[in-house]
C-alpha cells in the first residue's frame, strides 16, 4: 500500500509555507522532506511533529493509496 502526502503539500500552500520552512519549524531533516516528496514512509514521530506545527491531524496530511490505484 502506497502513501500519498498530497494533502500535506496543499496544506503548506494554505499556510503559505515552503517545504524548507516546514522542515525548520518541525525540526525534521531535508532528507525526510525528500522522502515524503517521493511518497516514501516516515516515522510516526515525524508525522506528529508536522501535525503539531500545522495544527492538524495525521489524516489531514497523508492518506493510504490502495494497490489498485498506485499506478
Amino acid at each position: 500500500m502506497a502513501v500519498s502526502y498530497k494533502k500535506l503539500w496543499k496544506l503548506l500552500i494554505d499556510h503559505d509555507m515552503k517545504k524548507k520552512d516546514l522542515a525548520k519549524a518541525a525540526d525534521i531533516s531535508n532528507y525526510t522532506i525528500t522522502k515524503m516528496s517521493k511518497g516514501e514512509n516516515v516515522t510516526v514521530e515525524t508525522l506528529g511533529k508536522i501535525c503539531k506545527v500545522l495544527g492538524c491531524g495525521v489524516d489531514d496530511i497523508m492518506e493510504f493509496i490502495p494497490e489498485s490505484e498506485e499506478k
